[in-house]
């Protein structure tokens, strides 16, 4: 053995990955509030803005450092990955309203449980049992308007809203005059909501301020109409096939009913969040039939080729081409649901950066839908982009109003079929004008509709 043979290599030392740098911190910060200020005085230009300042930025609420998420890669990252959870600010803010053991805000087994419980409510062949009632109430909605008279538009869109959720999914006798609270309570307490998200002052929301006290008021009634749906249910005993029915004979992960609580949250959440996003979606495609007469005439030329002039009806949706693209395309401009928040649930990466387990991930559609890297013309109101060989050239992700994931919203097929039967029928029946006091700019709350929608309905 020679002397060079005998000398052993010396091992490389271990290597050290580096540690993953923060995400860059967005500027216009002020003392105390953080970014919160920039989210209350103008939340969708700011967020529209954040892409400048790189894929993951860093944002502070008042104490509390956030991460936002500006592609429509990373945003679809958070969707899908496990590494995130439902949670931070904006589901913190609606556990008030939906409670923390409904579909909405449940993670893990109890969430999928839950949705197999309520699936089978929104199955593809299960939604034309649903047809005749979105006919009746869609054709009653353009037979309550008179020519010349001024339309609310707030009102007469949660009404329709409320009404088809409680016929299709609970059943109920007992909608206009719940359907009424329902839509005045949910005003006043969405737009509470979006400010306790934003700013978080726990202590200062307790105090017998009148605008704490009518949140107060209005979260109340909320609860005690649910409690209303449910007991009447019981005392009827009757057992229609629907989704209450379905919820009352839940059981759980050991084989025995669902509680009282998880019953109530349910209801909520299938009155409240689904009534709050269709009724704000009908808000905004009854702003373009009037702001965009040329959409609204060719909506009407389409339906009429397609019922040779007899009332649409649900079996007439698919071919209703050029009125689902309106409605999608008013989707991206307007999205109900404008911000999300998720949870990391470990140390993880994303886009490049350190997310630490804890940290709150909060993103916007509105912000992603309307992004100029994603869409040529981004700001222009176009169905025609949703034809099918212009819509393939849109990023994965850069158009998800119903989210993605195992947080898909499940009613998406049942919704989007009510929402294009709605804008055929008002299209075929009436030109809409925006009469003196109207205010279509857009008011921010946990979700987004116009400030004030005064429409004047014209016989066509």
């Amino acid at each position: 053995m020679t002397l060079e043979s005998s000398i052993q290599p010396t091992a490389p030392e271990p290597r050290t990955a580096a540690p993953l740098p923060q995400p860059p911190l967005a500027g216009g910060a002020v003392p105390l509030l953080g970014h919160g200020w920039k989210l209350v005085r103008d939340p969708l230009g700011f967020l529209s803005r954040l892409r400048a300042h790189g894929d993951v930025v860093r944002l502070t609420l008042g104490p509390k450092t956030v991460y936002a998420v500006t592609t429509p890669e990373l945003t679809g990252a958070v969707a899908l990955s496990p590494d995130y959870k439902i949670g931070g600010p904006l589901w913190e803010s609606l556990e008030g309203l939906l409670g923390k053991e409904g579909v909405a805000t449940a993670n893990g087994p109890t969430h999928r449980r839950q949705r197999r419980t309520i699936q089978p409510a929104f199955r593809l062949d299960a939604i034309p049992a649903y047809g005749p009632v979105m006919e009746e109430e869609a054709h009653a909605l353009t037979t309550r308007w008179r020519p010349g008279e001024t339309v609310d538009c707030t009102s007469e869109s949660f009404r329709i809203a409320v009404r088809i959720a409680a016929r299709c999914l609970l059943r109920g006798g007992f909608m206009d005059e719940r359907a009424e609270r329902l839509c005045l309570a949910l005003a006043t307490v969405f737009r509470g909501m979006y400010r306790r998200m934003v700013i978080p002052a726990g202590p200062l929301y307790r105090l017998p301020l009148p605008g704490n006290r009518a949140f107060d008021r209005a979260l109340a009634d909320l609860h005690l109409l649910v409690d209303e749906i449910i007991a009447e249910r019981r005392a009827s005993g009757e057992t229609p096939d629907d989704l209450l029915t379905a919820l009352l004979a839940a059981k759980d992960g050991n084989g025995e009913p669902i509680g009282e609580q998880e019953i109530h949250d349910q209801v909520v959440a299938i009155l409240t969040p689904g009534s709050e996003t269709v009724a704000s979606t009908v808000m905004w495609l009854l702003q373009v039939l009037a702001a965009h007469p040329e959409q609204a005439e060719k909506v009407s030329a389409e339906v009429e080729s397609v019922t040779g002039g007899r009332p649409v009806a649900f079996g007439d949706v698919r071919r209703l081409t050029h009125t689902n693209n309106v409605v999608v395309e008013a989707m991206r401009l307007r999205p109900a649901v404008w911000i999300l928040t998720r949870r990391a649930v470990v140390d993880t990466e994303l886009g490049g950066f350190r997310i630490p387990a804890g940290a709150d991930i909060v993103y916007s559609p509105y912000a992603i839908q309307r992004d100029p890297e994603s869409y040529e013309r981004n700001l222009e109101f176009d169905p025609d982009r949703w034809l099918p060989e212009r819509a393939k050239s849109v990023p994965r992700h850069a158009m998800s109003p119903f989210s993605t994931g195992n947080r898909k919203c499940p009613s998406d097929h049942f919704s989007m079929a009510q929402l294009t039967l709605i804008t055929a029928t008002v299209a075929r029946t009436w030109r809409l004008e925006q009469v003196a006091g109207s205010n279509d700019t857009t008011r921010v709350g946990i979700t987004l509709r116009p400030h004030r929608l005064l429409l004047r309905p014209v016989p066509r």
